[in-house]
This record gives structure tokens, C-alpha cells and sequence, in this order.
């Protein structure tokens, strides 16, 4: 991680405004839209509603703008009737792609034992909780 020595940014301190960037990109909705657009772009509003099961029409709506931008995703409009709107990562966008891809690979690669571990983690609290009762 580069330090503030070369950028003049640290993200682990309190006011750093790389934090709100960081948060950006972590938020699921933003990492799937990533993903999505990297498979394959330009997309639709409602091709990328479609493909990220879950998402709402407001949260797609407000996660574009912000990465949008934030330089992230481009927003071409074509005049026509009615209006076709297509977004697609810009060069900044498409340097997320592989840090983007790789946390995904890592979770499904790992998911199984991450269960496992919360299983073990839930049965020991619950055990605890047990022998605490009066």
C-alpha cells in the first residue's frame, strides 16, 4: 500500500478523503457493476439491473452517478427516441478490474471455509450462552 510519503494520502487516517474513495469501491454494488462492465460493455441501465440480481432501480440509479463521478464509469447518451443510455468503465474504471476480480475469486475460492468458520464461531457462542444460564 503506498504511504503518504508518495502520495500524500493516508487511508488510515481519520480525514483522509481517499477513505470515502475506498468505501466507494468496497461497496458491493459498485464491485458487481465493476464486474459486470468488465465482462462485457457497453451496458444498459436495464441489462445491468438484470444481470446483478438484487440491485434496485434507485441503488443502480445513485451507484452509477457516483462512480460516474468519481471517474469510474462513463454515461453515453445517444439521441434517439426514445433516448439510449449506455455506461461502460473508463481507463481509471478498468484499472479496478483486476484487485475487483481477484477479491471475487478469493470469496467464492474460500467461501466454503469461511462457512465452516461461522458455523464453529455460532455453535461456540450459542454452547457459551448455554452454560451461562442460570
Amino acid at each position: 500500500m503506498e504511504t503518504t510519503a508518495t502520495t500524500g494520502y493516508d487511508v488510515f487516517t481519520e480525514n483522509c478523503p481517499t477513505r470515502a474513495l475506498l468505501d466507494r469501491i468496497a461497496n458491493r454494488w459498485t464491485t458487481l457493476i465493476i464486474g459486470m462492465l468488465a465482462q462485457h460493455q457497453p451496458r444498459r441501465f436495464n441489462e445491468l439491473r438484470r444481470a446483478i440480481g438484487g440491485i434496485s432501480q434507485k441503488m443502480l440509479t445513485q451507484t452509477l452517478r457516483d462512480m460516474e463521478r468519481d471517474g469510474i464509469v462513463q454515461r453515453e447518451i445517444f439521441p434517439e427516441v426514445p433516448p439510449r443510455v449506455e455506461y461502460s468503465l473508463t481507463p481509471l474504471g478498468r484499472t479496478l478490474r483486476e484487485p475487483l476480480s481477484a477479491l471475487a475469486d478469493w470469496s467464492v475460492r474460500h467461501m466454503d471455509e469461511v462457512r465452516a468458520a461461522q458455523v464453529r464461531f455460532d455453535g461456540a457462542r450459542a454452547g457459551a450462552t448455554r452454560s451461562e444460564a442460570p
